[in-house]
């Protein structure tokens, strides 16, 4: 399965040797016999994959590169880039689910031999799996060379039986019969050729090699998520929990459009059903034909995926689905305002140039059926917004809008922003007394980079939606959610921020009585000054002998492993700000082909960004997470390291200093690099028993900050809404 041809960036080489990009650049310069660059540029080559694991293997460096290592680094480095790589792969992968008799036939012989059989043999699945005939798709758009892109703008008819398909409706023009309209929407993907795929051919093997091992959906999914993580500033994802709760508030359904989909998060949520349809829509090309493969591999439904703006040229505009779920893109100028004054999906009045978000909604509502529900996540400003309020006061009206829910801080990009979800549904009738449902959920927000309260999140939305659904009206949950009258929210302003109009919370934050958090503050305070260390006698300092992390991985006495992978399970996520802050595992992780590393009593933790001197023993309430990104985990041999005295002295300020690397707006450790010294178990013990000691006081004094945080802010808020007195 060795291709010669594969190169691998420095980067890819620290992923093969599980080291950091700086121990390559140490190699390449202290090391004559280093393979040479093979391209790339000066400041980024690239060299030959298989030189670098001969040397690697000669070196000792490494064992075996992994199977999926080696897939992965030949979809990055793939001559027509990794898009080309993916979609290549995500058909081949298809065709090996549905017919893989077929591919063990084709794939027999030569790689000529396989290039040329493939494209016939994969005609036969992806138009029955897309919902498309095979010609439309195969042989339109091709070119005098024969090759095919994922999609090119020519206007093809993709539409299933009984959705007709039209270009958008230009300002006071019809288009007729006969009469050619601006261009359409483009299928989502097309059969690719026998030459595009030939370069393709040692990965196509390598993928189904991996596939065998691990699955079909299982390889998309791993290499996917891999292309995402190296590209994180190419695309804006939905995270998966936030995904699984929009499609949780839309509720089951049997045709489901995502009419910008991205790579698919929202209709992966969707729960199966017989004779399930989602139908996709991408103004990226390589967007809508990864989408497409990634939901084919994921469920049985049909998938009907098309490449184009949906708002100019929409694939889709006779489906009334049962659900809309959508991500749109958010203050977009740019959204057609002038080409489309006078199109017909404007039911609720022309949005105006700044409000592309309140375009979306009425595309989505459009695309219902009667009854059915849209639910879109939408930017704070769209609740409030001068320019939309005569269309945000349509909407109530007309019991259109039926549910905004404002999400903690955190919960997807942009995160420093806190998002809404707006739950819309296209009404069969106009209700007698309309009220509308509003929920805020920002109270379950999560500290640093951890994320939300997901299961919160969860429970508080859908619990309070689904009590609305069944009446139309809701008993008030003080400073979480209310059903409010249409009426009282039809001023000037048609301002639908929840937070804006419901009543604070019964207890301040943290639920729990001034009283009960004194006497707490408190108990806490006693504690914090029995545990505080005793004086420490000056002494000159002790020269050990020393050795470091790397050796002792090399020899055995400790395991090191890096997190970042959310594996099958749905455990608590260990991240780097519980470990800097120290408490309770509080973050998430998208599902992921890759194993998670899940925590043991005794463990060490320690954050490789940041520059904090920091190190976390996990005990038995922290066991069982999974171990976040950024995050260096250390499982020590009992019978040769102690596990405090390896914590504590990971955590000294000169040690971090020489096994730390910095960038410009960035410092790394090089947890291989940090040292400690080479003392005799019970000795260990000795010091182990003080760090331990040492990290029972810090909590204590966190503990009491936090508490004391607490009680100022309780008592701030009770005197200033009258529940306290101030004598």
């Amino acid at each position: 399965m060795q291709d010669n041809a594969t190169e691998v960036t420095a980067a890819g080489i620290a992923r093969l040797a599980g080291v950091g990009r700086a121990a390559v650049s140490n190699w390449r310069r202290r090391h004559a016999d280093f393979p040479k660059p093979v391209g790339g540029t000066e400041t980024s080559p690239s060299f030959a994959l298989a030189e670098v694991e001969g040397w690697l293997r000669k070196q000792g460096k490494l064992a075996e590169v992994p199977l999926r290592e080696r897939v992965w680094q030949q979809l990055a480095g793939h001559p027509g880039g990794p898009v080309t790589a993916l979609v290549h792969t995500g058909c081949v992968l298809l065709l090996i689910h549905e017919r893989p008799t077929v591919w063990l036939d084709v794939s027999a012989g030569s790689d000529e031999r396989l290039a040329a059989m493939l494209p016939g043999a994969l005609d036969q699945v992806l138009g029955p799996r897309l919902g498309s005939a095979p010609d439309r798709v195969v042989h339109a758009g091709r070119d005098e060379n024969g090759s095919a892109a994922v999609n090119s703008p020519a206007h093809v008819n993709t539409a299933p039986p009984g959705h007709a398909q039209a270009g958008p409706q230009l300002p006071g023009a019809v288009n007729t019969p006969g009469t050619p309209g601006p261009p359409g929407p483009a299928p989502a993907l097309r059969t690719p050729t026998g030459p595009q795929l030939l370069p393709s051919v040692p990965l196509l093997r390598g993928a189904a090699e991996l596939a065998a091992e691990t699955g079909v959906r299982q390889t998309f999914e791993f290499l996917l998520g891999r292309h995402l993580d190296a590209n994180p500033r190419q695309y804006t994802l939905t995270p998966g929990e936030l995904a699984r709760l929009m499609a949780d508030l839309a509720g089951p359904a049997r045709t489901v459009l995502d009419p910008a989909c991205g790579t698919g998060a929202l209709l992966r949520a969707v729960d199966a059903r017989p004779g399930q349809e989602l139908y996709a829509q991408d103004s990226a090309p390589e967007l809508a034909a990864l989408t497409a493969l990634r939901l084919a591999l994921h469920a049985r439904a049909t998938v009907r995926g098309a490449a184009g703006d949906t708002l100019r040229a929409d694939a889709h505009p006779e489906l009334r689905a049962d659900a809309v779920l959508c991500h749109p893109p958010f203050n977009e100028r740019n959204w057609g305002h002038d080409e489309l004054a006078y199109d017909p999906r404007w039911e609720y009045g022309f949005p105006a140039r700044t409000e592309s978000e309140l375009a979306w909604v009425q595309h989505a509502l459009a695309r219902l059926a009667d009854g059915g529900t849209a639910v879109l996540l939408m930017p704070p400003a769209a609740a409030s917004r001068r320019s939309g309020r005569r269309i945000r006061a349509d909407l109530l009206r007309r019991g259109a809008l039926r549910a905004v829910v404002a999400l903690p801080v955190g919960a997807a990009p942009p995160y420093n922003i806190p998002l809404h979800v707006w739950v819309l549904r296209r009404p069969d009738r106009t209700p007698a007394a309309p009220e509308v449902l509003l929920v805020d959920t920002g109270r379950f927000a999560g500290e640093g980079r951890g994320g939300p309260d997901w299961p919160a999140v969860r429970e508080a939305a859908l619990d309070a939606w689904r009590s609305f659904a069944r009446t139309g009206r809701m008993a008030e949950r003080p400073g979480s959610a209310r059903s409010v009258p249409v009426i009282e929210l039809l001023d000037d302003d048609v301002d639908l921020a929840p937070a804006r109009h419901l009543p604070p919370p019964a207890l301040p934050e943290g639920g729990e009585p001034l009283p009960v958090v004194r006497e707490r503050l408190g108990e806490t305070l006693r504690l914090t000054a029995d545990l505080t260390p005793p004086p420490a006698e000056p002494a000159a300092p002790v020269r050990w002998p020393l050795t470091t992390v790397g050796e002792l991985a090399r020899g055995g006495a400790l395991l090191l492993r890096t997190g970042g992978n959310g594996g099958h399970a749905r455990v608590p996520v260990l991240t780097d700000h519980d470990v800097l802050a120290g408490t309770a595992p509080s973050g998430t992780l998208p599902e992921s082909e890759e194993e998670a590393v899940l925590t043991e009593p005794g463990d060490v933790v320690v954050p490789v960004l940041g520059g904090g001197s920091v190190a976390r023993v996990v005990d038995g309430a922290t066991a069982g997470a999974a171990l976040g990104r950024n995050l260096v985990l250390l499982r020590p041999d009992p019978a040769a390291l102690d596990p405090w005295f390896l914590a504590g002295f990971l955590r000294g300020t000169a040690n971090h200093r020489q096994a730390s690397s910095y960038a410009s707006t960035a410092t790394r450790l090089d947890v291989r690099r940090l040292q400690l010294p080479r003392l005799p178990l019970e000795e260990q013990r000795r010091y182990g028993a003080r760090f331990s000691a040492l990290d029972e006081f810090e909590r204590a004094v966190r503990r009491a900050s936090r508490l004391g945080e607490q009680l100022v802010r309780g008592m701030y808020d009770g005197l200033t809404d009258g529940t306290v007195a101030p004598d």
